[in-house]
This record gives structure tokens, C-alpha cells and sequence, in this order.
């Protein structure tokens, strides 16, 4: 199992959920965040910090944004990890 970034960070791409994971299984792409499935250690730092509620464990995201399980698989290996806070899109 992993967590998973959802439509809800599309065009946002907040970070504060970056600095609480303790195994940087963030990945930035150019409009969202990304989480490597195969780093992430469901621990759920990461949720409560997501001030736009985009992250989800795999098992629980919701049936309208299960294309987000295998987009974050597809994309996080092709995005470079991100391991620090910038600023969210939303704000630019």
C-alpha cells in the first residue's frame, strides 16, 4: 500500500506535506505533487499537513480519482524528488 496525490493538488501543489515525510517519497512535477509508491511507508504524516486533503491511501482514494493511484506510479519515477517547502502554485 501507498498514499496517493490527488486531483485536488492539480494546479496547487502546496509542499508542507514535503518536510514531514521521513523518506522523501515526494516527487515534484510540473503541476502537482507525486508520491513514489514503492518509498512510501504509509506512516500518514503527509495527510494531515495537505491543506487541500489531495492525499489518500490507495485503498481509500476516492472511486472518482482512482486514475491517481496509477498516474502517481507512472509520473513519481520520471519527476525529481522534492525534500523541501517552496511555494504552492496557488499562491502565484
Amino acid at each position: 500500500m501507498a498514499h496517493v496525490v490527488c486531483k485536488p493538488c492539480y494546479e496547487c501543489k502546496y509542499t508542507d506535506c514535503v518536510v514531514v515525510c521521513p523518506v522523501d517519497c515526494f516527487r515534484e512535477g510540473e503541476k502537482m505533487l507525486y508520491i513514489d509508491p514503492d518509498e512510501c511507508i504509509d506512516c500518514e504524516a503527509c495527510v494531515a499537513e495537505c491543506p487541500v486533503e489531495a492525499i489518500y491511501l490507495d485503498e481509500n482514494v476516492p472511486k472518482k480519482w482512482h486514475e491517481y493511484i496509477v498516474l502517481n506510479a507512472e509520473m513519481a519515477p520520471q519527476c525529481e524528488p522534492i525534500t523541501e517547502k517552496k511555494d504552492p502554485l496557488a499562491e502565484e
